[in-house]
């Protein structure tokens, strides 16, 4: 006696049904995060696997990488790694690297146009930025978005200290930009102040993501929307005696945060997104190493951040001029990030031509 068969419209209907729930279930997933009091404050959405059930898009779209910098000695050396580690990764298997802009926000032309491709767009009127030179970002981006040719439909806004570790995919996909989450950026803490530029009809202060303006991938369409609204809100929060105490150095960050939110745009959280080194001792699947805090350890391989170390690596030690080739690695029993910190540095440095000339 033959078994049973189940009949082919059925067999399709529940395939259909599975793959409705599923789809639906990963779409609310991404959108409902970061909302309710439950939620958590730092999560991190794994857009692969969402994509993958939610049966979104896994065509290819390449993404821009664009950088703010000056023309100082400082900036143009971490200009060069970070655009030496570009080359490097964006041909490699599983990238969606495009095209590479330094934007040069002096106003006039540096040492490194033949080296780095370079847009060169004018600084804030002189005094605007009172001493903090991050004001200048979100004006040199909109200077940039409004003359620059792009090919690309998304924009990876990075930094002069990122070092690619690996080839970086868009995680922007599904329709929501993607950013790295900040623990020191808590909008909910802070919500005094938040309320001076993003009033209660606009919606909740937890609309507002825990994130700066880099490292993002998002649209090029949404950026130019929120572009000038956040240089506007970061030249208000700097205007603000009280918000600039309380905000300092992180306060342009905050104001890509409101802006966002202003916009209604909202980005998916990926701790992935990079790593910043003493903090995070593992290099894991991370693709970027951000290596803005300084690193001193004795010996012995214990961290003595707050006081300089026997070994010691901190970019603001080159202010005036590159670091030499060939660092001395850490001593034993110094966290693998810091390792591979040095090591990428030493290999840019020894494959940069002309890097002893100071450019």
């Amino acid at each position: 006696m033959k078994k049973p068969v189940m009949s082919p419209p059925f067999f399709l209907l529940l395939l259909l049904f599975l793959g409705f729930f599923f789809a639906s279930y990963n779409l609310l997933t991404i959108v409902v995060r970061y909302r309710s009091g439950e939620a958590s404050p730092d999560p991190v959405v794994g857009m692969p696997e969402a994509r993958r059930m939610a049966g979104l898009s896994m065509e290819r779209l390449p993404f821009h990488v664009a950088l703010t910098a000056t023309d100082s000695p400082y900036s143009r050396w971490q200009c060069r790694i970070m655009y030496y580690w570009y080359k490097q990764v964006r041909g490699m298997p599983g990238s969606e690297m495009g095209g590479f802009t330094r934007i040069l926000h002096s106003g006039s032309e540096d040492g490194l146009m033949d080296e780095i491709p370079t847009v060169v767009v004018d600084p804030l009127p002189a005094g605007l930025d009172r001493g903090y030179v991050v004001l200048n970002r979100p004006w040199a981006f909109v200077q940039w978005l409004e003359k620059a040719t792009i090919e690309e439909d998304y924009i990876l806004m990075a930094e002069p200290d990122h070092i690619f570790l690996k080839p970086l995919p868009n995680l922007a996909r599904g329709g929501f930009p993607a950013a790295f989450p900040f623990f020191y950026i808590k909008p909910t803490e802070n919500m005094k102040i938040i309320r001076k530029y993003y009033p209660k009809e606009k919606g909740n202060v937890t609309d507002i993501d825990p994130i700066g303006n880099s490292p993002v991938i998002i649209k090029k369409s949404e950026l130019e929307k929120i572009a000038p609204t956040w240089m506007n809100v970061s030249l208000k929060m700097k205007d603000d005696p009280e918000t600039d105490k309380a905000f300092g150095w992180v306060l342009e960050m905050y104001a890509y945060a409101v802006a966002s939110a202003l916009h209604k745009v909202q980005h998916v959280l990926r701790k992935d997104f990079m790593i910043q080194p003493p903090w995070d001792s593992n290099v894991g699947n991370s693709f970027i190493i951000h290596f803005t805090y300084g690193c001193d350890y004795n010996m012995k391989g214990k961290l003595t951040y707050g006081k300089i170390g026997e070994w010691r690596f901190d970019k603001r030690s080159y202010l005036r001029g590159p670091p030499p080739r060939n660092l001395t690695l850490p001593p034993p029993g110094v966290p693998e990030s810091v390792v591979t910190l040095v090591k990428k540095v030493n290999e840019a440095t020894a494959n940069i031509p002309g890097w002893d000339d100071g450019r």
